[in-house]
């Protein structure tokens, strides 16, 4: 709990009096007026010039439950899926109708009776063949009977109701927000394409476009997530598939993703999806942020569980066509078909529930694939968007909710005159590398002709990575019989690290051997960058599949590797970290930890398009967190090395022990994501079992064993922690537990508001946070229902002294912080609560508005974890404000003595 910054006439001035700093003059205030609607709901949105947004529904006013999914029907109705209910269908007057409030129907799928459902539970809908395609997220029970699976429901007797339901596909695995989702016509309109997250068994398919050989293909020393996330998922990861409209016939696609929600074609037939990141990974090395992924034939994306997800420097999978940053993806779309100004109209948007925007992305064809560039298009807090679409109308509708959350259903529509079809991508603007591309896909087929063997081979060396994946991949479509001996025999060093990266993937066990001889006859030194990292990458392929090495083949393969090592180059220093602590290198152990104390991280590596900083006030659940950990971010590359040490058996000394496992401690001090704590004790615990027995409580302690509750995954909180049960609390159940708070116990109410988090952001007694205000003197100014009413639903009233603000840029961007600070040029603006004194500049000349936010940044529900003593003996110290001498810690004999 941070108490609310919101309540009416509190004016505590701390050390960051310049909270209360006005943003606009008097004039400018008046032209900003203009602008908004009074409508929260609407006013909330950061829109395009030239955009106008209807809200037209809000599905949890009638109990239509919380949407998630959409799709248009043949007949201009929109259907839409609460997530844990019905099918719903509307009709939605047109844009500029007097009355825009929708006339929704609930769709009651064959004989049942409600409360039960006939169909619903939907991640997925589409509108196809006649037929509502639904992608249920479920385990079956009394309520709905279907589980996990792809649905068709059919009208066939004419009466426009839905009666029939064909289960096409069940699905195993983990059902859930990790299950599959969406479903996506072909844009020949005669096949279904269909997306699935990691929880998700691949189903027998009747082809693979990328080869069922899939395997974790990994050398780095294995830490599951230390909290158990994902942990039984093996490779290949979420999935995509193409089917026929009867589900007949599967042919996956692609691999190695997260959790996409959604995909979506572009003009000319091209794939894309939005995939997540794993928020608990932030600051590891292997941490990858939600991304733009080119969802080509035969791709792979490289996840896969806990610390074992791969580089995307790796040539065996491919790397994202932009990196978004953190947050959490719904839906993708192209604005093809919308009303909308040739650059929208063209574009791929992007939805990211945590954090409320829309990015939109221009993707220019460059080479193989595609570049990016983004903007924000739509975005509000909160704002938790689900699903969206492009409607018969031209006008974009889209959703928010989800878990259960409040529901809005939106129209966005353009005034003013749009351009016909200027820069409409066609088939003739694509590079000649995309067309070569495609022409290698096609051969991404078991029967595909051997005359095809010779067109891929000579494009393994293509300087271009996308058509150099789909020639390698078209490469492992040939029997493998009809290229071994060529693979084996090849002389140019690019096209045979290619050659012996598709070998190791189809080989049996115990062909190894002459692979990685034919590899060192290469001149490491004569490579390129990624030369090099491809080259180190099939070496860990051959050992992973095949083993290491023995006899005189070890010895020159450490050979061939320790002389190129250290690097100097971050990446393939990990690559040959990785490598060489495996084979057992002599002084693997030595370097590494030589390069690990020294060793900085580059800025560029997987940068990303969206600030960490300009998320946190967008919504406060998440974005404290996010808070906590820039503060003191760890040193990714330091945590790599220090990881595959954590695997090395030899090579050790007493010195080299001590100087990792002091490292150890000193790691315990940064902040990462959730799980960043149990990822260093992992490693520490993985090293431990390298040292002699003798010296195991040494260095056991000397590591921070005693910093570590039980199970390593956190560091030992010595204050006093509620007990609970807790609950989520409402007022109406706080308010009569506070008639009678005699009694209370002081010690454990100062507990609580440490343990609730009010400490970390309010001063109370001398002792806290300046974030927030002083709370000493709250109980002389308001009662307890307010100040209850302040802390369970803090976002209910904000006072102007604490408000966020939101500036909107005149690039379509936009910026939310307070505003501490302003001259006649520029706002000074504070985005990190635990970082106050870091200010970004914006220049005023660059502002086209600056509005108020309508969420508090704390954060509700921090009492949750209180029981009905907690929560009264932490409302009694507010009360008091620290005074043991106030009349709450009174028995009433003692206040009536």
């Amino acid at each position: 709990m941070q108490l609310n910054y919101s309540m009416r006439n509190l004016f505590f001035l701390s050390a960051l009096v310049l909270f209360s700093v006005s943003c606009t003059a008097d004039k400018e205030e008046e032209t900003q007026a203009r602008q908004l609607t009074g409508n929260p709901k609407l006013d909330k949105l950061k829109l395009p010039e030239g955009f106008v947004a209807e809200h037209l529904l809000s599905p949890g006013e009638k109990d239509e439950g919380s949407w998630v999914a959409m799709t248009f029907d043949d007949k201009n109705r929109l259907i839409t899926a609460d997530q844990y209910g019905f099918l719903y269908r509307l009709e939605i007057p047109p844009v500029g109708s007097e009355s825009r409030e929708p006339k929704v129907e609930k769709l009651i799928i064959g004989n049942v009776a409600e409360p039960q459902v006939g169909m619903g539970y939907a991640q997925g809908l589409l509108y196809a063949f006649n037929s509502i395609y639904v992608m249920v997220n479920h385990n079956g029970n009394e309520t709905f009977a279907e589980s996990t699976g792809l649905y068709r429901i059919q009208d066939l007797d004419g009466d426009d109701q839905y009666e029939s339901v064909t289960k096409i596909k069940g699905f195993t695995g983990q059902p859930g927000e990790h299950g599959p989702h969406s479903i996506k016509l072909s844009p020949d309109g005669q096949s279904l394409y269909i997306v699935a997250g990691n929880h998700t068994d691949v189903p027998e398919m009747d082809a693979y476009r990328l080869p069922k050989v899939w395997q974790e293909d990994n050398l780095f020393p294995e830490i599951k997530d230390p909290r158990g996330h994902a942990n039984s998922r093996m490779a290949p990861g979420g999935w995509v598939a193409k089917i026929d409209p009867e589900g007949t016939e599967w042919e996956l696609i692609s691999a190695g993703y997260r959790n996409p929600f959604d995909i979506a074609f572009n003009e000319v037939g091209d794939l894309f999806t939005y995939d997540s990141d794993m928020e608990w990974d932030f600051g590891m090395p292997w941490y990858r942020p939600t991304r733009i992924c080119h969802v080509t034939s035969g791709s792979e994306y490289g996840w896969r569980t806990g610390n074992q997800k791969w580089s995307p420097n790796y040539p065996d999978n491919l790397p994202a066509t932009l990196n978004i940053g953190q947050g959490s993806p719904t839906n993708v779309m192209f604005g093809t078909g919308a009303k909308f100004p040739a650059k929208y109209r063209n574009s791929l948007f992007a939805f990211d529930w945590s954090f409320g925007i829309i990015y939109s992305m221009t993707l220019t064809p460059n080479g193989g694939t595609y570049e990016a560039t983004a903007e924000e298009f739509i975005s509000g807090s909160p704002l938790p968007l689900t699903d969206g679409v492009i409607g018969p109308d031209g006008a974009m509708y889209f959703m928010t909710g989800g878990r259960r959350l409040e529901s809005d259903l939106y129209r966005v529509y353009y005034e003013g005159d749009i351009d016909g079809n200027e820069g409409t991508l066609t088939m003739a603007d694509l590079p000649a590398e995309a067309k070569t591309r495609r022409e290698l896909e096609a051969l991404h087929v078991d029967d595909a002709p051997a005359s095809g063997l010779e067109l891929a081979w000579s494009h393994l060396n293509n300087s271009d990575r996308f058509v150099q994946y789909a020639a390698r991949i078209a490469v492992e479509h040939q029997p493998i019989d009809s290229w071994k001996a060529k693979a084996l025999a090849e002389k140019d060093p690019v096209i045979l690290t290619q050659a012996m990266i598709a070998l190791a993937r189809h080989s049996e066990k115990g062909t190894g051997a002459p692979m990685i001889q034919a590899l060192m006859g290469i001149d490491y030194k004569s490579l390129d960058e990624k030369g090099k990292q491809d080259l180190l990458r099939a070496f860990e392929l051959i050992l992973a599949r095949q083993g290491e090495p023995t006899g005189s083949l070890k010895t020159d393969l450490v050979a061939y590797l320790d002389a190129n090592y250290p690097a100097n180059n971050n990446n393939l220093d990990r690559a040959l970290a990785v490598l060489l602590v495996y084979l057992d290198a002599p002084d693997a152990v030595e370097k590494t930890l030589a390069l690990l104390k020294n060793a900085k991280d580059d800025p560029d590596y997987q940068k990303t398009f969206t600030s960490s900083s300009d998320l946190i006030m967008r919504n406060p659940q998440y974005g404290l967190d996010i808070a906590n950990m820039l503060a003191n971010v760890p040193p990714a590359q330091q945590t790599y090395l220090a990881t595959v040490l954590g695997g090395a058996e030899t090579g050790w000394t007493p010195e080299l022990h001590e100087d990792y496992f002091t490292w150890i401690q000193d790691a315990f001090k940064y902040k990462g994501g959730r799980s960043y704590v149990g990822f260093i004790d992992r490693a520490r615990k993985m090293a431990l079992e390298h040292v002699a027995e003798s010296d195991f409580e040494k260095y056991n302690e000397l590591s921070g064993a005693a910093m570590l509750t039980g199970n390593g995954n956190d560091l030992v909180d010595t204050s006093i922690q509620p007990e609970g049960p807790g609950r989520r609390w409402t007022v109406e159940e706080a308010e009569p537990l506070m008639a009678d708070l005699s009694g209370r116990d002081l010690g454990k109410g100062k507990a609580m508001f440490a343990a609730s988090q009010c400490l970390s952001c309010h001063t109370l007694g001398g002792e806290g946070g300046i974030i927030g205000p002083d709370l000493t003197q709250l109980g002389t100014r308001f009662s307890t229902k307010d100040i209850l009413e302040a802390t369970i639903n803090p976002s209910d009233e904000i006072s102007e002294q604490y408000v966020a603000s939101v500036l909107e840029l005149k690039d379509g961007s936009s910026v939310m912080g307070r505003i501490v600070n302003e001259d006649d040029n520029s706002y000074s603006v504070s985005q990190n609560p635990f970082s106050p004194d870091v200010l970004r500049k914006v220049d005023k000349s660059n502002v086209t508005l600056v509005k108020d936010s309508k969420i508090s940044i704390m954060m509700p529900g921090m009492i949750n974890r209180l029981n009905e003593e907690e929560l009264k003996d932490l409302m009694a110290y507010l009360i008091s404000g620290g005074n043991p001498s106030h009349e709450v810690y009174q028995t009433k004999a003692q206040a009536e003595e």
